[in-house]
């Protein structure tokens, strides 16, 4: 069944917050170009990350931190254009809110301004409160970022499960509480104990999306490159992958290539006369 640009309903922050209070579960993926946002935003999702993720799966890096604020407008701004309904989220990239509020603002007002993005995600608790505020302030709304923060993965030093211990499990319980006094209207939390999760999302009223916190959450996020296989050899627990696009675009480029070399491509259907 087609949509039509009329029906329409574009989705929130407000909706968002609805649909936590009705039981509703939120439906989030990433995305970083055109072709692909246009495509799971016609299948119906309801928020649209671009991550500082693209820094592996776009870029080859090995962590999310060589990404540029520049970078992330183009990947943001890409993305927008083909949007129709989704809530559009940016991640501010390491080292563009860390060392203080003002340069925090400052890059949360240009992905607002040259993106045409909705809102932006920030990693961190205690330690950023000042910039979330500060951001917050200027009327532009702040997803918050608790448990596996990979901005720091150099400080801890694994992609391990957060929060196992006492300390930081209530460490996090902390910093979501206080995410959600400074105004933030949602919070993903990362790589974390599921009956962790499931007492953050009853003791906090704004939405809590999961990934890797199991099914007590608020809803779920995913990277769209792993969720459709592109990514072979990343294999996580919390990953399901929903189809081996790696594999079926590695046959399509085979056929292809014999295609050519055989010169059964292009046929005579496929040349101009």
């Amino acid at each position: 069944m087609s949509i039509h640009k009329s029906d329409i309903k574009k989705i929130t922050t407000h909706q968002l917050q609805e649909m936590k209070n009705r039981g509703e579960k939120i439906s989030m993926l990433t995305a970083y170009d055109y072709s692909m946002a246009g495509i799971i935003d016609k299948a119906g999702i309801d928020v649209i990350l671009v991550g500082d993720s693209a820094s592996n799966v776009m870029a080859g890096h090995e962590t999310t931190l060589p990404i540029t604020l520049d970078q992330m407008i183009y990947h943001a701004s890409s993305v927008v254009r083909a949007i129709d309904r989704s809530l559009v989220v940016v991640d501010i990239p390491f080292g563009n809110y860390q060392s203080n509020s003002s340069e925090a603002l400052r890059s949360a007002i240009r992905i607002m301004k040259e993106s045409g993005a909705h809102c932006v995600k920030m990693e961190g608790g205690s330690e950023i409160q000042e910039s979330v505020k500060r951001i917050i302030s200027a009327g532009v709304p702040v997803m918050g970022h608790l448990g596996l923060t990979p901005q720091s993965i150099f400080k801890f030093g694994t992609y391990t499960v957060r929060a196992k211990e006492e300390a930081e499990a209530e460490k996090l319980l902390e910093d979501a509480k206080l995410l959600e006094e400074l105004g933030c209207f949602a919070i993903v939390l990362e790589k974390i104990p599921s009956s962790l999760a499931k007492r953050v999302a009853e003791e906090i009223k704004i939405p809590i999306i999961g990934i890797g916190a199991g099914p007590h959450v608020d809803g779920q996020v995913l990277v769209m490159h792993d969720m459709l296989g592109i990514t072979h050899e990343f294999r996580p627990r919390f990953l399901r992958r929903y189809t081996d696009i790696h594999n079926i675009m590695t046959d399509a480029v085979s056929r292809y290539i014999e295609d050519v070399k055989s010169n059964d491509f292009p046929n005579e259907s496929e040349s101009y006369q």
